[in-house]
């Protein structure tokens, strides 16, 4: 088995963190995206989307995409449990790892590829007008984060799932995108507090 991911990586980052929570150790290697490893035949062969994260089984089976790779972590060792434990969390679990995946997470990537100058060679088009439209949208979420945390302290439920790995994972890549969270976010700052206090978050960041 081996995990192929790339340094200060926002869905590498999950992974990481997310097997940190577990306390699963796995064989990694790093690919060098700016040196366009991603793009070599080689990893071609394994990604032809050309994207980290990646992990390869033991029977050379490739699984791509951040959530993907949770799952199957989920699957092989469910506790602790980060996706739910039972029907009604699983659901909650799901709805708020899709929101803040479509509506923070991918507005966060959004604002910086499309904006920042080093994505120019990447992003292509780069349209910078789409960046900056992407900002207000953060903010209307990060709004929607901490009136929904007023009432509970963490996410989806009343403990720590993978649905606070994505959110503070796109929080904390905002600062690359050049967008600050509000200061009158009152809860919203408390719950980062909280899961930027927790040992796994320091993997991959």
């Amino acid at each position: 088995m081996l995990l192929y991911l790339a340094g200060r990586s926002p869905n590498p980052r999950r992974v990481q963190f997310f097997l940190a929570e577990k306390g699963i150790e796995v064989p990694t290697r790093t690919v060098d995206i700016g040196a366009k490893e991603n793009r070599l035949a080689e990893f071609l062969e394994i990604n032809p989307r050309a994207t980290v994260p990646v992990l390869v089984l033991d029977d050379g089976t490739p699984i791509a995409e951040s959530i993907a790779i949770c799952r199957y972590f989920e699957a092989v060792q469910p506790e602790p449990n980060l996706f739910g434990a039972d029907a009604r969390e699983i659901g909650l679990v799901d709805m708020w790892q899709r929101r803040a995946e479509i509506e923070l997470m991918q507005a966060v990537q959004f604002a910086f590829r499309h904006v920042h100058p080093a994505m120019a060679e990447r992003e292509i088009p780069q349209v910078k007008e789409w960046g900056e439209a992407n900002k207000p949208k953060v903010l209307d979420f990060l709004g929607f984060m901490d009136r929904e945390l007023a009432g509970r302290e963490y996410l989806a439920l009343d403990r720590f799932t993978v649905a606070d790995i994505t959110a503070i994972v796109a929080i904390d890549f905002m600062r690359v995108a050049r967008i600050t969270a509000p200061e009158e976010f009152t809860n919203l700052a408390r719950w980062r507090a909280a899961v930027s206090a927790r040992p796994a978050a320091a993997a991959g960041a």
